[in-house]
């Protein structure tokens, strides 16, 4: 594993690369983001659905995982991990407030492209999530029930994990570190039922369309969980470890 000293260098690095990224290439990664990201909470719903009790929960949880995997494997971007990147590549100084607000933005909509269309496409179209319709309408509404504080607080959460999942896959020095480092946290963060922006925009998108939440709902959970995904992002992760930096020699 790299030490908290060199991981940030290495996060601080990768943000700077992401912002200079170009226009085209931000759509794309940022739709495959949203897109795998939606494919394993999908996989979660379905699990959920068909065994029953704490061992769907937890194999359901098992899963999830996937989405930020082939991210970071494989090619992606994916919002939440960009506000703990971006974010400490901010507070670094390599990359200026406009470079990381346009960098969020971008790929806040791809994400959002992304997540509505595995939705629409793959689960109402294809009809994957029709036999886990009462499923798949207990969990939106599970989410939409919270008022906003508590979604933001929860949103938090979420992204203290996402945040250190990313976090661990930069400091992992082989594959399968890497993937363990990944894996673990966004197990966990979904077994609390936290609030990520992106998973719910999926979620809430299909119950939406079966009836279950309705447009104004959506909105409101979207914004105070990505608010609260901000907070755990760039400031849980990309800032606290921004300030425990270790001190340079003062002839540096």
């Amino acid at each position: 594993m790299h030490s908290l000293d060199e991981t940030l260098l290495i996060t601080a690095e990768l943000g700077e690369k992401k912002v200079k990224k170009t226009l085209l290439a931000k759509w794309i990664l940022g739709f495959i983001g949203g897109a795998m990201i939606a494919i394993g909470y999908m996989a979660f719903v379905i699990l959920s659905s068909n065994i029953p009790g704490g061992m769907g929960q937890l194999l359901g949880a098992s899963v999830f995982p996937i989405g930020l995997i082939v991210i970071l494997f494989a090619g992606g971007e994916l919002i939440t991990g960009n506000m703990m990147v971006v974010a400490t590549s901010f507070f670094s100084g390599k990359v200026t407030l406009k470079e990381l607000a346009n960098n969020w933005l971008v790929i806040t909509l791809a994400n959002i492209v992304g997540a509505m269309f595995v939705s629409y496409v793959f689960g109402i179209y294809l009809g994957i999530l029709t036999p886990h319709q009462e499923t798949l309408v207990k969990l939106a509404q599970g989410k939409v029930h919270y008022d906003p504080l508590r979604t933001l607080v929860s949103g938090i959460g979420c992204n203290w994990f996402v945040g250190l999942a990313c976090w661990l896959s930069y400091a992992g020095k082989d594959g399968f570190g890497k993937f363990i480092g990944v894996w673990f946290p966004i197990m966990v963060f979904v077994l609390l039922g936290f609030q990520h922006s992106v998973a719910n925009t999926f979620l809430l998108s299909a119950g939406n369309y079966f009836g279950a939440v309705s447009i104004s709902e959506f909105a409101l959970n979207f914004i105070f969980s990505y608010i609260g995904n901000i907070i755990g992002g760039a400031v849980f992760v990309g800032l606290f470890y921004k300030l425990c930096q270790s001190p340079k020699p003062h002839n540096q």
